[in-house]
């Protein structure tokens, strides 16, 4: 005998892992955080300290609109450009209301209007802009001139390549509603970018609906040159919330755009070297740092922990519960059995008397007690000397069909004419019990020639075991493969039915198309069109046919391949050295070796009875998916060029000839929230140095501050020279119309 061979069996699984717990963060919404009350100091300020070079500056994003006076050094508050309106029919009054204001009240929230269209930075709702606009103002504190006309000039920013329409537009309100001394436009990112002392550079500006590059020399914007992408933060929190419908479709909580919004801006970020990142982004080794759970709000179902006594006295009531059960259950058998030996002895007494009566007298006392006739009550009596022998047999323990006397078959060698209507009528039932009691011992011969046969097999095979172990365990092993080819096939059989093109689901569908036809390919028998499916045992294939498709195992055999390969990975990992618990079919499909489970569910076990886990999103390649698009948008579907080619090539071609290109190269300035992304600015100078001569000199930049120093430059402008050229004027409004404007060099040119 091998040694190997009656070796232990080995740990069939190993022992389970200790995972730390998970960084969960809960989910963000804008919400309303606290009531701004109307500061007139700023008002007194401009008119007793600053007159006549102070000025409104308001910088209209699209996201956020931000104001406040030009002599100080930040703006006063930042709301979003949305309004909600509503009435109260109960009240009878009509609420309205602005900004954050808006997430304070549970009706006004599902009234929120936008002023800008969506994904773009063109107003598209003059009354929501117009309801911004008075907000402002009351809040700046001018609600104390004697009219209601803003009498301080106004200085607001607009997008690159605002359309006409849209500012003229805004300067009629201003000066036709507000009734504004004067107003001046200026573009957003040229403003933060004269806020941070720039000159002469590119200007990437990635905000909120759009990504624009902008040449400026000598503080002059090349609008010519100009380049927009079509993408901005609010795309990437629309493409988040697709990737996360279509990661968890059967999520239940509610996703929105501002929740979508809140996951970027706090986890995600720009990756140094994408393509290297994305491929082991899902490996096991440190997936629980970069992968980030977002938990959303659940009911947790409620179980209260019972103690140990608790447990014990619960169980000890069990027991004594199924003790009484029994009890009485053996109560009910015993006086069960008594009567039924009370009726015995009565119907022995009675056959006993029948014996020396008259035919009149036997007659009459079988009518008393119901009974046809003499065969009748030997029936009664022979069931119920059988029932309670059984009975009797149960309580003691034992087989009861060993002690049943052979059945009486006699009336079956004897033919009818001998035999009156009587016995005629009890052969016809002593030849259904034959057949019963044949079928019976077939069943019986069968089952134990099976076990008598499945024991030799298990003789041989431990044989073949002892005797020639390298054998026995190749074949073991390629067994082990045909089931697991087996097992593949129908996987693929089952998927194929899933596919209307494959063959298997044109054959079923055939299948089907046929049988429901008037007129089936298949040859009727004779007889006429009347309907003989199912005379032939081969017609009873089609329903399998039909169900799974051919060649494919039903339910049973399903399950019986999968305990034939248990049981063959049991053995080969008790005998085969080779053979570890990782190559097992279990170890294979385990959680920890899905690509899908670390995708949807990160690096540890999940409970599909958690209501925290089911309310939970696992954030991984998209937090360095969403950002990668602004340097790749084909990744979101979008026909574009990323920023570093459109610089690439603003640059190495259409601004080559420029005398002193190179000054471009010396300041690269990042500005714009969407641009606050870690490693954003490494990427533009990693990506532009490939595509520049080796000698360039290079400088990337940010902006000091990307989202407050478009109105930080626009309120360092105002009050200046250039301030006061650029301006439009109430007379001028008035004489030239509401189209005109000014060019200059932080704004427009005229189109």
């Amino acid at each position: 005998m091998a040694p190997s061979a009656i070796d232990d069996p080995k740990q069939p699984r190993p022992d389970g892992k200790a995972y730390p717990p998970a960084n969960i963060f809960p989910v963000k919404e804008t919400r309303f955080e606290k009531y701004i009350e109307p500061q007139a100091d700023g008002y007194k300020k401009a008119f007793e300290q600053h007159k006549g070079d102070a000025a409104i500056v308001i910088d209209n994003g699209s996201s956020a609109v931000r104001a406040g006076w030009s002599f100080e050094s930040a703006p006063r508050f930042s709301i979003p450009p949305i309004m909600s309106k509503y009435r109260d029919r109960k009240l009878g009054k009509t609420f309205s209301f602005a900004g954050f204001d808006c997430y304070a009240d549970t009706t006004a929230r599902g009234h929120i209007r936008g002023a800008f269209e969506a994904g773009t930075g063109i107003v598209s709702n003059w009354d929501v802009m117009e309801h911004v606009l008075d907000y402002v103002f009351l809040k700046l504190g001018l609600n104390e001139s004697s009219d209601g006309s803003v009498d301080v000039p106004i200085v607001m920013t607009e997008a690159v390549a605002n359309l006409p329409y849209s500012r003229k537009s805004m300067t009629e309100i201003i000066f036709e509603c507000y009734g504004a001394p004067s107003l001046a436009y200026g573009i957003d990112s040229l403003f933060s970018y004269r806020q941070n002392k720039g000159n002469t550079g590119l200007v990437v500006s990635s905000s909120y609906t759009s990504t624009h590059i902008i040449p400026v020399y000598n503080a002059k914007a090349m609008l010519g040159q100009a380049i927009r992408l079509n993408w901005g933060g609010y795309h990437g929190a629309e493409y988040l919330l697709k990737l996360i419908r279509l990661k968890y479709p059967a999520f239940n909580a509610k996703l929105n755009v501002s929740q979508a919004e809140h996951m970027i801006r706090d986890h995600f970020y720009v990756s140094k070297n994408y393509d290297e990142e994305i491929k082991h982004y899902l490996d096991w080794t440190g997936l629980e740092d970069r992968d980030v759970v977002i938990q959303y709000p659940y009911t947790e179902e409620v179980v209260v922990q019972k103690t140990e006594e608790e447990l014990a006295r619960i169980a000890e009531r069990k027991k004594e519960s199924g003790r009484r059960l029994q009890q009485q259950a053996a109560k009910m058998r015993l006086e069960k059995l008594m009567k039924k030996e009370q009726d015995l002895e009565y119907y022995k007494n009675l056959q006993a008397k029948l014996v020396d009566e008259t035919k009149k007298e036997i007659r009459r006392q079988l009518d008393s007690h119901e009974i046809k006739d003499e065969n009748q009550l030997d029936k009664i009596i022979k069931e119920l000397e059988k029932s309670i022998k059984k009975a009797r047999t149960k309580d003691v323990g034992g087989d009861p069909e060993e002690d049943q006397e052979q059945p009486n078959f006699d009336l079956l060698d004897i033919p009818d004419d001998q035999l009156d209507e009587a016995q005629i009528k009890q052969k016809r039932q002593q030849r259904l019990m034959k057949s019963n009691h044949e079928a019976r011992a077939r069943a019986k011969a069968e089952k134990e020639a099976e076990k008598a046969r499945v024991a030799e097999e298990e003789r041989l095979d431990k044989e073949r075991r002892e005797n020639d172990l390298d054998n026995w365990l190749e074949e073991k092993r390629q067994a082990r493969l045909q089931t697991l080819q087996k097992i593949k096939e129908r996987d693929r059989l089952k998927a194929d039915l899933g596919n209307r093109k494959s063959l298997a689901s044109q054959i079923r569908m055939k299948s089907i198309a046929n049988l429901a036809s008037d007129n089936p390919t298949k040859k009727r028998r004779r007889g006429g069109d009347d309907d003989d499916f199912g005379a032939n045992d081969d017609d009873w294939g089609v329903y399998r046919q039909i169900a799974v498709g051919d060649n494919s195992e039903d339910e049973q055999e399903e399950e019986d391949l999968a305990t034939n390969l248990r049981n063959l990975e049991q053995e080969l990992l008790q005998y085969d050295p080779d053979f570890d618990y990782e190559q097992t079919q279990e170890a294979q499909s385990d959680w920890s070796k899905s690509l899908l489970h670390a995708f949807a569910r990160g690096p540890r076990p999940f409970d599909p009875a958690s209501q925290a886990q089911l309310n939970q999103i696992h954030l991984n390649v998209e937090r360095i998916r969403v950002p990668e698009i602004v340097f790749r948008p084909s990744i979101a579907g979008v026909d574009q060029a990323g920023i570093i080619e459109i610089a690439g090539d603003m640059l190495n071609q259409r601004l080559s000839g420029m005398p002193d290109r190179d000054a471009l190269l010396k300041d690269i300035f990042l500005t714009g929230g969407n641009t606050m992304f870690q490693n954003f600015d490494e990427r533009v100078r990693e990506g532009l140095r490939a595509l520049l001569p080796a000698d360039s000199e290079l400088k990337v930049r940010r902006a000091q501050d990307p989202l407050l120093d478009a109105w930080k430059g626009a309120a360092g402008w105002a009050g200046t020279p250039a301030w006061k050229a650029a301006t439009i004027t109430r007379e001028e409004y008035r004489e030239k119309g509401p189209e005109y404007i000014k060019e200059h060099d932080m704004g427009n040119s005229y189109a």
